[in-house]
């Protein structure tokens, strides 16, 4: 009997995904879910066939320096791959695969809950009645939020997730524009009614609504700087549910601090799971709607996420490539 890879899974994933990984393979699970040092990193990386990460483990050269003879593949259970140095990887004869494709219209969800939330002041009124405040009921001019239907949302990526948020919001009426690596097709744009902005300085100046939804790379790295955000209106809004590396943190705190910008949502931090206390400040004043990183938080979401985990794994050890492979022009 062909013997089974030693599979180490980082985090717990759902009951059904589990069940299957130890069927098929030789699984190693964390059962309490805590967070692995990068030290048991190391560890794990020295005794197994694949490992599976999620996007909170950071798998470094310094972690990768520890693998073992047997390592052949990461089975990364995210779609983003900035938390694994996937070049040292590749170097030392480790394939890296990913689960692309099963994030966005989950994600896309969640990026237009928010695009509401902000301007119509979902999140703060949601509070008012459980927080028991003194309500007195219905008033005219109370808790007045900015109108959707009509605005400019300029969308910054349009990948998969950027084009279904597109979706979403060309049917609340929001007019679409957005900037991006390369222009997509006409059909798509034609579809969308979308504006491409080469430059992403002249789009930022004209929105209403910016939504993030670029992958998080070295040349993504605070796109939204300090010196981009002041290019926004004083009225708009930022929605973030991509990466935190991607805008300036701090520049967008003190932004808000100050009421040079009108709010924001973000799903994402820049040192997650710490949250800059000026955020959190912020949230308490209701000038920004901080989420827990929920973006693709479905069941059905991370059951897809742990099938293409498997997938990959089980094509890997037949000897096929895995259909998630991650190529060096990928990043």
């Amino acid at each position: 009997m062909k013997k089974r890879p030693l599979v180490v899974v980082t985090r717990r994933l759902p009951d059904v995904v589990e069940t299957r990984m130890r069927e098929l393979f030789d699984a190693q699970l964390n059962h309490d879910d805590a967070p692995m040092s990068q030290s048991a990193l190391g560890e794990a990386l020295a005794v197994a066939d694949v490992l599976v990460p999620t996007v909170t483990d950071r798998i470094d050269a310094a972690v990768l320096a520890q693998a073992g003879p047997n390592l052949k593949l990461i089975a990364n259970f995210g779609n983003g791959i900035d938390n694994i140095d996937v070049q040292t990887a590749l170097d030392r004869g480790i394939t890296v695969t990913n689960t692309p494709g099963v994030l966005t219209e989950d994600t896309a969800d969640m990026t237009m809950g928010l695009i509401l939330a902000v301007p119509r002041r979902i999140a703060e009124g949601a509070r008012v009645v459980p927080d028991e405040h003194d309500w007195t009921g219905w008033s005219p001019t109370w808790m007045l939020g900015r109108r959707i239907w009509g605005k400019r949302l300029g969308i910054v990526g349009m990948g998969r997730i950027g084009q279904a948020v597109a979706r979403r919001a060309k049917a609340f009426g929001l007019s679409i524009h957005y900037h991006n690596r390369r222009r997509v097709s006409p059909h798509v744009e034609e579809q969308l009614e979308a504006t491409y902005w080469e430059s992403l300085d002249q789009m930022l100046a004209r929105m209403d609504i910016v939504s993030v939804n670029c992958p998080h790379t070295p040349a993504t790295y605070h796109l939204l700087s300090a010196r981009r955000l002041k290019l926004l209106k004083k009225e708009a809004y930022v929605v973030n549910t991509a990466r935190g590396e991607v805008i300036d943190e701090l520049a967008l705190a003190r932004m808000l601090e100050a009421g040079e910008l009108a709010g924001a949502a973000l799903d994402v931090f820049e040192n997650e799971p710490a949250v800059n206390p000026k955020l959190v400040k912020l949230a308490r004043q209701n000038k920004v709607v901080l989420l827990p990183h929920l973006g693709s938080a479905t069941l059905e979401g991370r059951m897809d996420m742990g099938e293409k985990v498997i997938v990959n794994i089980k094509t890997f050890f037949d000897g096929h490539r895995p259909p998630d492979r991650v190529l060096p022009a990928m990043l």
